[in-house]
């Protein structure tokens, strides 16, 4: 618990070459994701094709998620 109270954990190489890419995205865009991926779903129901309606809609809550992950990059900081 100490360590992480001092600052004194780092990231690997693979999370820090991650928090790179995703820190250039703007936030607005997982936004977006998630908000295209209920709109197709919709869509894609209306259209009956039910299948597929799941299998987009569910996209959205992974967006949103993606979307705080980067939110707390930005914020946090990175090592």
């Amino acid at each position: 618990m100490e360590n992480i109270l001092k600052n004194e954990h780092q990231e690997g190489p693979v999370a820090k070459a991650i928090e790179d890419k995703t820190a250039k995205i703007p936030s607005d865009c997982y936004l977006w994701a998630a908000v295209g991926a209920m709109g197709v779903s919709l869509t894609l129901q209306c259209l009956g094709k039910k299948h597929a309606s799941l299998f987009i809609g569910q996209w959205a809550a992974p967006f949103l998620l993606f979307g705080i992950y980067n939110k707390i990059v930005k914020t946090s900081g990175h090592d």
